[in-house]
């Protein structure tokens, strides 16, 4: 069966999300090879990255998420302008190793194409299905145009993984890569014992932590959420261990990996 697929890079798996404007540019590589082997063996990928320290931390700074504040609205629309291009950097690390690994992409920032923040934005989704075969499609979280006085808001790289996989016909995987664990957990992975979930049902309480200091966008919370309500039209919606991306061809080849497949 040809696979296609539509994969998200956690932000904290791409990036160090402590430190600001640090890529991890090893991780990067190794996925980036790993899509260029699923592309060599006939499958398509369509691709979404998050922020980590490209994005959160400003737009925690300056209250980016909750739109303009008049008391602070000069240093906000330029905290937007280098929240963008910050993320049109990171973006270019990705773009940068695929085109080493010999795949040809186009990008889709969405300070471009959206209007609105959350899972009803709106915006022509039909720009991903329209880039020649072969062609990755790329795009990301980003402070987007919002109407009224709110002017700007945050879209999370969730919301686009949640219409993108839903609204694009034939998706038949949707993966989230987390970074440095391999699913979900029915603890937060920092406590010892905590044990991989291999199956997830919208419902089944999780034990979490959201480090609200550096993420804007809902972190884990969002994710399952999103999950969850994608698994209504796709059969095969996974979190994985971006930092074995072994998996993702195990699992698109072999029906079955290392992760938790979420059910609607």
């Amino acid at each position: 069966m040809v696979a296609k697929v539509v994969m998200k890079l956690g932000g904290g798996l791409i990036t160090d999300k402590s430190s600001f404007k640090v890529p991890k540019k090893g991780v990067i590589d190794s996925i980036c090879k790993e899509i260029s082997k699923i592309i060599s063996n006939g499958h398509s990928v369509t691709l979404i990255h998050g922020a980590g320290s490209f994005g959160h931390l400003l737009a925690k700074e300056w209250s980016l998420a909750g739109g303009l504040d008049p008391e602070i609205s000069e240093q906000q629309r330029d905290a937007v302008l280098r929240v963008r291009s910050d993320m049109l950097e990171l973006c270019g690390y990705v773009t940068n190793s695929l085109s080493h690994h010999g795949i040809k992409c186009e990008v889709f920032p969405p300070s471009e194409w959206v209007m609105g923040t959350g899972s009803s934005f709106d915006g022509d989704l039909g720009i991903f299905e329209d880039v020649p075969k072969g062609t990755v499609p790329v795009s990301f979280g980003d402070v987007v145009r919002v109407g009224g006085e709110a002017e700007f808001g945050i879209l999370s790289g969730d919301d686009l993984m949640a219409r993108i996989s839903l609204e694009l016909p034939s998706v038949s995987h949707c993966i989230f890569l987390l970074g440095d664990v391999d699913g979900m957990m029915d603890l937060p992975p920092n406590v010892e014992g905590s044990k991989l979930i291999p199956i997830w049902s919208a419902g089944e309480r999780i034990e979490t932590t959201h480090n609200a200091e550096q993420d804007v966008t809902g972190g884990i919370e969002l994710k399952a959420a999103r999950a969850s309500q994608i698994s209504g039209g796709v059969d095969e919606v996974w979190f994985i261990n971006g930092n074995h991306p072994e998996r993702i061809s195990q699992l698109i080849e072999e029906g079955t990996t290392i992760g938790t497949k979420i059910l609607g």
